[in-house]
């Protein structure tokens, strides 16, 4: 077999023995960069485990942060089942803050039963529009994809600057933000939503989001396998020329493909404004929409491996928070490169460990009844 693809082994290895293999080896790796800075692998990673999963103050966070990647990851995944490599997610969701803003604005004396699904709209239509033009390019114009939506980034990250700071932002205020959101457009956090059943929790930003995020994966799912629409994406990535002789409109699918795909990723705005800062902050993404592109590899562009490898993310992040303040010689620049080892491994290096599995299934598959030893 091809030692540089996994498409003769088992379903279930490429979805989570290889994975797996490949967050071993980066964690091994920075084991070793911990031990030659004279801290102990064992005793970091406890401190990790202990504030991003067994606190309950810490699981919240590690499920909030978790949230947004699975947006980002599944746009990015959508984009990737067409064949098309959509890495502009960072604009998308900063482009869909602004369809938050304006939602939140427009919806001031709104019912909340009215005014949230109308902020979740806007931020899908604002992030499926700054999609739109790199799609028309790719489509009917031939610019590559990843190309515009590089550029795409900085561009939004230059028009949203002028706008917070020349438009947006209250006059007086000192910090570089939007005003404070009317509460009718807060998405329901877990200490509220608890509430309703009789329970009382701390508040956090953990928030109704994550239902919304679970609820996308699921669909994803759905729509990829059990629908002709999905089937016709499947198709453009597998062979462009054979869906089009199969009577797919190939161009407008590429449109309709990435703009869905910045539709997914601009919900990650509704996660960070209306679910936790209730205002836009200038630089809000801070880098979610980038995470996905590595949440979606390491997941294999599976609905259920981006949730598990959302939540791997959002564990190194709350965990590597709380490691830098216990432990002041990890800085905030280690637990990046830890990031970006993972990344390394489940990216760049998604393959490393084929080839000793194929050895280890020739080596362990039954052989046919009859076979010589």
């Amino acid at each position: 077999m091809n030692s540089m693809s996994a498409d003769n082994l088992p379903r279930w290895v490429g979805l989570f023995a290889l994975p797996l293999l490949n967050l071993l080896a980066a964690l091994a790796v920075a084991g070793l960069v911990l031990l030659g800075v004279g801290e102990s692998p064992l005793e970091c990673l406890k401190v990790v485990i202990d504030s991003a999963v067994l606190s309950f103050d810490g699981l919240q966070f590690t499920l909030y942060y978790a949230t947004g990647f699975i947006f980002t990851g599944l746009a990015v995944a959508l984009a990737f089942h067409g064949g098309l490599f959509n890495i502009g997610g960072e604009g998308q969701v900063y482009l869909a803050g602004l369809g938050v803003t304006l939602g939140a604005m427009l919806a001031v004396h709104w019912p909340i039963w009215l005014a949230l699904p109308f902020v979740l709209l806007m931020a899908m239509l604002f992030g499926a529009l700054w999609a739109f033009i790199p799609a028309y390019l790719q489509a009917y114009r031939g610019s590559h994809l990843v190309v515009t939506t590089i550029m795409f980034n900085f561009i939004a990250a230059g028009l949203m600057n002028y706008l917070i700071t020349n438009h947006l932002m209250p006059e007086g205020a000192h910090n570089v933000s939007t005003a404070d959101f009317t509460p009718n457009v807060w998405m329901p956090n877990l200490s509220e939503m608890a509430r309703w059943f009789g329970f009382e929790l701390a508040s956090s930003p953990l928030n109704l989001c994550l239902l919304i995020a679970l609820a996308c994966a699921a669909l994803f799912q759905l729509v990829l396998w059990r629908s002709r629409w999905g089937y016709e994406v499947r198709t453009l990535g597998s062979n462009a020329d054979a869906a089009r002789y199969a009577g797919v409109p190939v161009k407008s699918l590429v449109v309709l493909v990435v703009c869905a795909s910045g539709a997914l990723a601009g919900l990650a705005s509704v996660n960070e404004l209306a679910g936790a800062a209730h205002r836009m902050n200038l630089g809000f993404p801070n880098g979610i929409g980038f995470i996905g592109i590595a949440v979606a590899l390491m997941g294999r562009n599976n609905p259920i491996g981006i949730v598990l490898s959302s939540l791997l993310f959002g564990v190194l992040i709350q965990g590597g928070l709380e490691l830098s303040l216990a432990n002041p010689r990890i800085t905030n620049n280690m637990v990046f490169f830890i990031e970006g080892l993972i990344i390394l491994f489940s990216g760049s290096l998604t393959f490393l460990f084929v080839p000793l599995l194929s050895r280890l299934q020739a080596r362990f598959k039954p052989r046919p009844a009859g076979t010589a030893s």
